[in-house]
């Protein structure tokens, strides 16, 4: 195990390595905000298993990577045919990063309906930031943990999306990750900022794509704003490489009546941590987190929620579902916090796990703290096996054991894939869990 010091010196290289190509290094209100999250670097402890919110997330193989700041040069990428990872029968408004680095000409060149604003942040730094002043930071906290005050100290690039007040955005939106193999491993890092004004609608899908053998760390960092009456619909599709760590931390903040679905699909990576922070900020907001994780030989898929009930009359509603195969290892911790001003609240939260072989490992734990007494809240995890009645009923109408094995898997996991209201990405979530339960290895 590394000790502290070396652990330390890994991040301040990492620091030593970015500062000095970063953009909008003559701004005060970013340097300030660097400044302040550099600071946190030095300060905050390194996650380790004594801290609770990282009591099942090993992070040592992580640390013991010698990760550089991905190159912004990814001209190779001009001849890429980008076909190669869209969805068929599917269009969408795009914004298209290579190695956390926009890439202007992948990106969707269509006209985009008045009042919607996409764009991307070392452009944006560079003219007028005015409103990327006012939003950058208000909901993310760095302090959080050493990751966030990290990708917080080397802002780089990122998706910023802005939508004025009463616009409905009329196809989706989608913001397509690529990480390409480097000589050395690469730490890959967008920060993006979503902010939909009064009234306005959309639909957000991000996908995270990985290709190559090389190992890197994406480190990446998602503000979501939705002002009174706003609506959002936000689905994530989590496929990187099995030789990448992943770790996504979205912080969203709802006014009164907001509305925000969200759905994270997580198949890929060989270490992956997903943590949604949610913030109420007046009456009547309502939020719900889906989540489907699969983990197989190789793999450790992390889900961390908490959702923060601070005033009164609001509701979220939290469904996770998990299939681990193989040696996988999974880890849920979720927390509901309802403080004493927030009466009737109406907040629940499950998870469910499928254990297919006896080697596969999760560590769940759900949680309910209610300090307000005029609510509905419950809380529940259920851990199991494929019910051999239903495999042997399949059996029995003349279907194959391992054909009626990937049906129940499907029945499990349909509650969730079944969120998303695209079809081709459901039909690609359908598909991309059914290649890996042929892959996966399933016990008598």
């Amino acid at each position: 195990m590394m000790t502290a010091d070396l652990q330390r010196s890994w991040v301040e290289q990492l620091i030593s390595d970015a500062n000095a190509g970063l953009p909008g290094q003559d701004l005060a209100w970013l340097d300030s905000a660097r400044a302040d999250a550099r600071q946190a670097v030095a300060e905050l402890p390194l996650p380790n298993r004594k801290q609770e919110s990282w009591r099942y997330s090993a992070v040592e193989s992580l640390l013991k990577n010698s990760f550089r700041p991905a190159p912004d040069d990814v001209s190779e990428l001009q001849a890429l045919d980008l076909q190669n990872w869209l969805l068929p029968a599917y269009e969408a408004y795009r914004l298209v990063f290579a190695n956390g680095h926009f890439v202007p000409q992948l990106s969707s060149g269509a006209l985009l309906p008045a009042g919607v604003t996409l764009g991307n942040l070392r452009t944006a730094l560079a003219g007028d930031s005015e409103w990327l002043a006012r939003w950058f930071g208000q909901t993310a906290n760095h302090t959080e943990h050493l990751f966030t005050a990290l990708n917080t100290a080397l802002a780089n690039d990122g998706a910023l999306i802005h939508i004025a007040a009463g616009v409905e955005v009329d196809r989706p939106i989608e913001v397509v990750y690529l990480s390409l193999g480097q000589e050395t491993a690469a730490l890959v890092q967008p920060r993006n900022l979503v902010v939909l004004e009064a009234g306005a609608k959309a639909t957000l899908v991000e996908r995270f794509i990985g290709s190559g053998e090389a190992g890197y760390f994406n480190n990446n960092l998602t503000e979501i704003a939705l002002r009174d009456g706003a609506s959002l619909a936000h689905y994530r599709v989590q496929d990187e490489s099995r030789n990448a760590w992943h770790l996504s931390s979205l912080y969203l903040a709802q006014d009164r009546d907001s509305r925000y679905l969200g759905t994270t699909l997580a198949f890929g990576a060989g270490w992956a941590r997903t943590d949604y922070n949610t913030r109420f900020s007046d009456q009547g907001a309502a939020c719900e987190l889906n989540g489907l994780y699969t983990a197989g030989d190789r793999q450790v898929t992390d889900f961390h929620v908490n959702v923060q009930h601070s005033v009164p009359g609001c509701a979220s509603r939290e469904r996770f579902k998990g299939i681990l195969f193989g040696k996988g290892r999974a880890v849920f911790d979720g927390r509901i916090l309802v403080d004493k001003q927030a009466q009737h609240t109406d907040a629940h939260l499950t998870n469910d796990n499928l254990m297919l072989t006896r080697d596969a490992e999760v560590d769940t734990k759900p949680q309910l703290e209610i300090y307000a007494d005029d609510v509905k809240c419950s809380h529940g995890t259920t851990v199991g096996q494929l019910d051999p009645e239903q495999v042997f009923y399949l059996r029995s109408r003349g279907i194959a054991v391992d054909a009626a094995r990937k049906m129940l898997c499907l029945g499990f996991a349909g509650e969730i894939i079944d969120t998303v209201e695209l079809q081709p990405l459901r039909e690609y979530a359908a598909g991309r869990l059914a290649d890996t339960l042929n892959a996966a290895v399933v016990e008598e």
